[in-house]
């Protein structure tokens, strides 16, 4: 067994990350705790850089509308998800097995597990980039030493989670009020007004909804790794919805009022990044900014570092701090090699294949058991049928993407996924009547 413990010397007694079996009833964390990890896992710049996007694309209250939009499909997405985690305690991986089969389960938890090192290394590139453009600082340096400082939060497990998301989130909200205030400052009109200035540009409404989704599709989807230490699935599902609508909403809508108000120099490249902003206006909000920047992406890493090094913990029989190291060392070299720049590229994976994958385990494991359907005690080492909704979902969101592209690709993949396995767990049971007969 590969359970991973450090020392409690306040408790006299270990803590475990469980990587490769439920969470005990007994070592469960309560409500605030477990929210605390969520709710400030969106509050991180890049959420600013995207809703600017989006109101600059759409204008300032049809920009909201795709930013509430997105928000609510990722609460009932996250949401149902973490309540199948916290009835359980299971995390993704685990959970994956009792709907794509045992040996099944390791292509769509390998393929999640593997994304959130590429958002680690994204991030970590980011805060390289930013603190480059902004104050000319070494970029490569730059990242490698924030890249090691978020390895180091990483390894003190669900605990420095929670602590840095009550750090991260209201220095985000305190900042980016501030940059708000500059901007006024500064002559901005009023937000409500904004028309948006893409132009032909402009991403519509359904890609808009996409963005939203796509940007934390990858950790959404695996939230079972921070929502099985809850204590029951409705306490799960409210420490989701603490992000999903609530914290992402407010990270969004920052920025979209930044660019409203005209405080981003370039809102076509930068959204609503407000980092700018505050640099320019000097002073203390200079050191506040550098601050910032690596409590900021330090949280969203760690988050993501840690989703990495429990699903491959627990496919590996790997210890996950261990993991942690080997992973995290991976990502960072990824990020002083430049790939926080193929931003593009990543949401677009993300919104296409990813939803389908939840599709599946919500179906198979929340919804048709209601109905004497899907997963109930199976044990089969791969469950094709989940792999036909994954690749039918996955299909159905790539022509989305690519021939109507004003609806949203990421919605369109999760309804056909349900649908097609739907219809083969009905096939199956009408089957089995028919043998049983």
């Amino acid at each position: 067994m590969s359970t991973t413990t450090i020392a409690d010397s306040e408790n006299g007694w270990e803590i475990e990350e469980y990587e490769d079996r439920p969470v005990p009833v007994d070592r469960r964390r309560g409500l605030g705790s477990v929210s605390a990890v969520w709710f400030g896992f969106p509050m991180v710049l890049t959420c600013a850089i995207f809703g600017g996007l989006i109101v600059y694309s759409l204008g300032f209250w049809l920009g909201l509308l795709a930013i509430a939009a997105g928000n609510v499909c990722m609460m009932l997405y996250v949401g149902a998800l973490s309540v199948i985690a916290g009835r359980s305690g299971k995390n993704f991986a685990l959970t994956a097995s009792e709907s794509f089969g045992k040996a099944g389960a390791f292509l769509p938890s390998a393929f999640l597990a593997t994304i959130v090192i590429g958002w680690f290394a994204f991030q970590t590139g980011m805060a390289g980039a930013i603190l480059h453009d902004a104050l000319g600082w070494h970029e490569q340096f730059t990242a490698l030493a924030a890249g090691l400082a978020f390895i180091g939060v990483t390894l003190l497990g669900i605990r420095a989670l929670s602590a840095i998301g009550l750090v991260a989130a209201p220095v985000y909200v305190i900042l980016g009020l501030v940059a708000i205030g500059l901007a006024v400052g500064d002559g901005g009109g009023s937000p409500a007004s904004y028309q948006g200035g893409a132009g032909a540009a402009a991403m519509s409404f359904g890609a808009a909804v996409t963005l939203v989704i796509a940007s934390f599709i990858d950790s959404g989807t695996m939230t079972a790794d921070f929502t099985r230490w809850s204590r029951n699935g409705r306490e799960a599902f409210l420490a989701a919805a603490s992000a999903f609508p609530v914290g992402n909403s407010i990270a969004l809508v920052i920025g979209g009022v930044v660019v409203a108000l005209g405080g981003s120099a370039d809102p076509a490249a930068d959204g609503g990044n407000f980092l700018g902003l505050l640099v320019d206006h000097g002073g203390v909000l200079v050191p506040l900014a550098v601050a910032f920047v690596f409590i900021n992406l330090g949280s969203v890493c760690a988050h993501c570092l840690y989703n990495g090094a429990v699903g491959w913990s627990q496919l590996s029989g790997g210890k996950m701090r261990r993991l942690t190291v080997i992973l995290g060392a991976a990502g960072v070299l990824l990020a002083v090699a430049g790939i926080w720049s193929y931003f593009e590229q990543w949401l677009n994976l993300l919104g296409v294949i990813v939803s389908p994958i939840g599709a599946v385990v919500i179906l198979d494991q929340l919804v048709l058991p209601r109905f004497g359907l899907g997963a109930g005690n199976r044990v089969t080492r791969w469950h094709w049928p989940a792999f036909t909704a994954w690749a039918g979902g996955a299909v159905a969101a790539l022509l989305t993407h690519e021939f109507a592209p004003w609806l949203s690709d990421a919605v369109i993949g999760f309804v056909a996924a349900a649908l097609i396995l739907t219809l083969c767990a009905t096939r199956t049971a009408r089957s089995t009547k028919e043998i049983t007969a």
